[in-house]
């Protein structure tokens, strides 16, 4: 099962329908026959508020990338720690 796809322009009219005619989501979603999840997900993409969200979703990558690298980072070291161990027993 695959989910409809609909043009920007369409969701962009949509979110329009919501902020600036002052329509419930409930209505326009009945109207134009779409979810209301889909409406939320519009209007954090293109709605008033859009440049804020996409400011937040940017903050919170750069976050999950940098914990995934803290954590490389802190398995690199360590694994370096224990060969550090093993060679010095070694050599003493």
């Amino acid at each position: 099962m695959s989910a409809k796809r609909y043009p920007d322009e369409f969701k962009i009219k949509a979110v329009k329908l919501i902020t600036d005619d002052k329509l419930s989501v409930a209505d326009v979603a009945q109207r134009l026959g779409v979810t209301t999840h889909s409406l939320y997900a519009w209007m954090k993409k293109f709605g008033p508020n859009a440049s804020s969200h996409k400011a937040e979703a940017d903050v919170q990558y750069e976050l999950r990338r940098l914990q995934r690298e803290l954590k490389r980072v802190t398995e690199e070291r360590n694994m370096l720690k224990k060969a550090k161990a093993y060679f010095a027993k070694l050599s003493g």
